[in-house]
């Protein structure tokens, strides 16, 4: 079951539900006015297979505009959770090298604040690369949908744009890396009811295009995510609470060769085929 937020014309938030692949079925106006309403509900999947037998109303997609699948939840990420993302990190400074080797052996995960909800990008919004950084990259990452109960109802697909140069710099300046106005996109919906050990049977692809021409393109399984999706849960929700919930990035596995930077204009492309596609195109903030 494939849910979202979206807009049709100048109308006000609606939730939907994904019908094939050219339609969503309105669920506003079946009562469910947040995502929450669903998210929260130990039987939202029941619910929603008996909705899709009544006569709700259908619009096409091409009629709407989907907004991003986040209300008040924060936004966190995992770091070094695939052993190409620890090579790549540590190949960006000596400085920091050691400290990344450390945490992708450690058993406490790198857990960090990635975004306020009203800053995350939607599907078809233009992300950001800062203008103070000279090697900006994409991170197609797996995104956990968590309750305000600490358990995974979904998951959708999130783009951690880094400034690795900046990190690279300084391992403190890891906030300046990773936290500026459009650096997170989430969508385009969240997909409920999938296992881990069914999501470790996926796979997420990756394609940046440059004026209509492929310039860079990768995919790698789910199932190289190192550590469980409950670990990492079970650390982000240690003398925490999270009254909305919460949307965790889970880490990249695909990373541009060094001498690759995101430019402005540039479109990223990010896919896991059970769940869609998300796509933003390129903007300097």
């Amino acid at each position: 079951m494939r849910i979202c937020r979206f807009v049709q014309r100048h109308s006000a938030v609606r939730i939907g539900l994904l019908s094939g692949e050219d339609a969503v079925i309105d669920l506003t106006s079946a009562g469910f006015l947040t995502l929450a309403d669903l998210l929260e509900n130990d039987d939202a999947i029941n619910r929603l297979t008996t909705l899709t037998t009544e006569q709700l109303p259908r619009i096409p997609l091409s009629e709407i505009r989907f907004c991003a699948p986040v209300e008040h939840q924060e936004v966190w990420a995992a770091g070094v959770t695939y052993q190409r993302s620890k090579q790549a990190r540590m190949e960006e400074s000596d400085f920091s090298a050691t400290a990344y080797d450390r945490v992708y052996e450690a058993e406490r995960p790198e857990l960090f604040f990635k975004s306020m909800p009203r800053k995350v990008v939607a599907h078809g919004e233009s992300v950001g690369i800062r203008a103070d950084s000279k090697w900006n990259v994409p991170e197609p990452e797996l995104a956990l949908v968590i309750n305000s109960k600490g358990k995974i109802v979904g998951h959708t697909i999130g783009n951690d744009l880094s400034s690795r140069d900046i990190e690279g710099e300084n391992l403190l300046y890891l906030p300046q890396a990773k936290i500026y106005d459009g650096s997170c996109a989430l969508g385009p919906c969240l997909l409920l009811g999938s296992s881990e050990a069914e999501v470790r049977q996926w796979s997420i692809q990756i394609e940046i295009s440059r004026s209509g021409k492929s310039v860079f393109a990768g995919e790698t399984s789910l199932n190289k995510i190192k550590r469980n999706f409950k670990e990492l849960v079970d650390y982000l929700f240690r003398s925490q609470t999270f009254p909305n919930g919460v949307i965790l990035l889970t880490g990249t596995g695909v990373v541009p060769p060094d001498q690759f930077t995101l430019e402005a204009e540039d479109v990223v492309t990010i896919t896991v085929p059970e769940i869609g596609t998300l796509r933003n195109a390129v903007k300097v903030v």
